[in-house]
């Protein structure tokens, strides 16, 4: 049976809030995408979600990422080693005429592009500063402001964030990254959800690592 016709999926179309602004965005499947959130040149992967009120620039987000209300990625930099740390210098466009956006200071924004890996959660108000990675399975806690790079499966909390302990053990964290669930075809997903919901990790692993039939 196709994925078409296959009754249990839903449409796979991107759902946009009317008041969401998007510009330059590439979004996959069953992405969603909450009231007043502003996304400049993000790519977001299938399954993932923005709540409302978020803002994200340069930013690229893997599959199953849960972003909450209020979180900014990549957050804005101003230039201060310049005279002044004001818009003005980078965007005085939108003060003067015939001056237009600094190339440059642009270039140097999308050069620290954020990277966000599948399966990570960004808790509400969280900042994540401009050139950071977040490894697959990381959690973001509440208003923490990320200014170094997340390894996978770590929790994080705090500003600046740091890390209070592993969401696995390491040997459970690399099978799962091995199993690769992200990927998984949607029928293959839809199967396993029940054993997500009621397996410990351990056994839910030993289960759905043998190969598909």
């Amino acid at each position: 049976m196709s994925e078409k016709d296959d009754l249990r999926f839903k449409p796979s179309e991107p759902r946009i809030h009317p008041t969401a602004e998007l510009k330059s965005c590439k979004l996959g499947r069953h992405v969603v995408i909450g009231e007043r959130t502003v996304l400049r040149e993000v790519t977001v992967g299938d399954f993932s979600y923005f709540e409302r009120h978020c803002e994200a620039i340069y930013t690229q987000i893997g599959k199953f990422c849960s972003i909450a209300a209020n979180s900014r990625l990549n957050a804005l930099e101003h230039p201060i080693e310049r005279l002044t740390s004001h818009k003005v210098s980078y965007r005085p466009n939108e003060y003067f005429r015939y001056l237009g956006v600094d190339a440059g200071f642009r270039e140097r924004r999308q050069g620290k592009a954020v990277a966000i890996g599948h399966d990570v959660w960004i808790g509400h108000g969280a900042v994540v500063m401009p050139g950071v990675s977040i490894g697959n399975g990381a959690v973001v806690g509440a208003n923490a402001v990320v200014t170094r790079n997340v390894g996978a499966y770590e929790i994080v909390a705090g500003s600046p964030a740091r890390v209070l302990r592993r969401r696995f053990p390491a040997e459970i964290s690399a099978r799962i990254e091995a199993l690769a669930w992200w990927d998984w075809p949607l029928a293959r997903l839809a199967d396993a959800i029940p054993d997500m919901q009621s397996m410990p990790i351990e056994a839910f692993l030993e289960r759905w690592e043998r190969p598909s039939e």
